[in-house]
């Protein structure tokens, strides 16, 4: 059974509105048609987890989130700049990572910053790894021949059970907690822990359990779903029932900045990618690092990094920000919406 998760993560991750009328009394009719459903669709139960939470209907409610930090001193100085320029709203930090512990110690100073865990179940790059924070003999299938764990997702999904992956997030969040940091949130790097719904399961449950929302999409849209199928991740019906019975509140979708060829390119990537986002409560990811030699033999994605550090002061991209109307928010004002809901 889970071969053939395995199988589907290597094929996926390696890898108008209305009709014109014909009469201007039909097209009236048309508009006010239109009109009237509008009505009934806002006195219905709220249609996104942005208006369950009050934001308005039509809006685009976003979390600019800083992902892998910690992962180098590159990116922690990034992360920093972004978050107390108030550039960006939130960011999560991998905690077996070499810098981990010195980010966790900056954020200890600022807790009203939003400071989440990308939890961390592999080590992608040729010579920059890391292992667990778990006994490594309590959790030999997350670990690969050099004790590093695997670079890839599949490989994960075919060595380690479902056990091991919880004992190994909670040992994360503990180790956070340790430090004096208890997270705003927690997200999964590399979509790991959507790699398999045993994996889903434990993601949830540990949520639950903390009492720290995770990144969840809610998957009920048929859009939404039909889109991350098509990517590859095996959310088959045991994940959506999973995802309805969660309890803590959700994503509307979830995406990254696009790259670009060069940074005024990767510019407007962004600004099609804002454009073409439906209305509801979205998180954008991205991976800042500042630009080094050190930066250039970790990853070969060091430009696109070292241009995300840059973008989101860029004067350009804020003031078109501001006109598309977007509001912004992070995990600790959504769980405080969803605190007075209850």
């Amino acid at each position: 059974m889970k071969n053939s998760f395995v199988n589907k993560l290597t094929l996926a991750l390696c890898l108008p509105l209305f009709l014109g009328s014909c009469s201007e009394k039909k097209k009236k009719d048309t508009e006010q048609e239109i009109v009237s459903n509008n009505i009934e669709m806002t006195s219905e139960e709220p249609n996104t987890w942005a208006e369950k939470l009050g934001w308005p209907a039509i809006k685009k409610v976003i979390i600019l989130h800083a992902d892998d930090i910690g992962m180098c001193p590159e990116a922690n100085m990034s992360a920093k700049r972004q978050l107390t320029e108030g550039v960006i709203q939130s960011a999560a930090v991998m905690i077996p990572c070499p810098s981990a512990q010195e980010f966790i110690t900056w954020a200890n100073n600022r807790p009203n910053l939003d400071i989440g865990l990308h939890l961390t179940l592999t080590s992608e790059w040729k010579t920059y790894r890391w292992g667990t924070v778990s006994n490594a003999a309590e959790v030999p299938g997350l670990l690969d021949e050099d004790k590093k764990m695997w670079h890839e997702v599949p490989q994960v999904v075919e060595h380690a059970s479902a056990e091991e992956v919880e004992k190994e997030i909670r040992a994360q969040i503990e180790q956070s907690i340790a430090w004096g940091h208890k997270p705003t949130h927690i997200d999964t790097h590399m979509g790991t822990l959507f790699g398999h719904p045993s994996y889903v399961k434990a993601y949830m449950k540990v949520a639950e359990e903390y009492g720290i929302p995770a990144n969840i999409i809610d998957i009920s849209n048929p859009k939404v779903l039909a889109e991350f199928r098509s990517k590859g991740y095996p959310m088959d019906d045991s994940v959506v029932k999973m995802s309805e019975a969660y309890s803590l509140p959700k994503l509307d979708y979830f995406t990254s900045a696009p790259n670009g060829k060069t940074y005024e390119n990767k510019i407007e990537n962004f600004k099609t990618l804002i454009q073409g986002l439906d209305s509801g409560l979205t998180e954008i990811i991205f991976h800042p690092s500042e630009l080094t030699d050190n930066l250039k033999t970790i990853t070969n994605s060091w430009q696109q990094r070292s241009w995300e550090s840059q973008m989101f002061s860029d004067p350009d991209l804020i003031e078109f920000l501001k006109n598309e109307g977007i509001i912004f928010t992070n995990w600790q004002e959504i769980m405080e919406r969803f605190n007075t809901l209850k």
